[in-house]
């Protein structure tokens, strides 16, 4: 089975800027997709950002120009660059990876191996 394990979050300043790694072990191909996700307790999985295929990438339009994310050429760690933070970016954030699909991935039924989640808390 593919392993996925993050890190990185934390308590930061609005504005800040905080940088997520996801650490990947096991079979997985560049074809597959890597995804972060996020959830506030209570609401629905939220879907942040995607890449595959080394550089190709999709985010969600309310972090679309403040949030990077990058796969490195190994394919062993994936990074989330969070710039410009917001209280309302606050939430725990999932990274997962897809064995059973090829290219971007939008929705989380598409990923069959995810993390425990590290916790992002934007607030002053």
């Amino acid at each position: 089975q593919v392993q996925v394990v993050e890190s990185g979050g934390g308590l930061v300043q609005p504005g800040e800027s905080l940088r997520l790694s996801c650490a990947i072990s096991g079979r997985i191909s560049t074809d597959n997709p890597i995804g972060w996700f996020r959830q506030v307790p209570g609401k629905a999985l939220e879907f942040v950002a995607t890449t595959c295929y080394d550089s190709e990438t999709s985010y969600a339009g309310s972090v679309r120009g403040r949030f990077t994310v990058s796969r490195d050429n190994a394919k062993s760690m994936v990074t989330l660059q969070m710039n410009s933070l917001k209280p309302e970016d606050t939430a725990k954030y999932y990274c997962a990876a897809s064995s059973s699909y090829v290219g971007l991935r939008l929705t989380a039924d598409g990923y069959d191996s995810w993390g425990k989640g590290t916790l992002v808390t934007v607030s002053s």
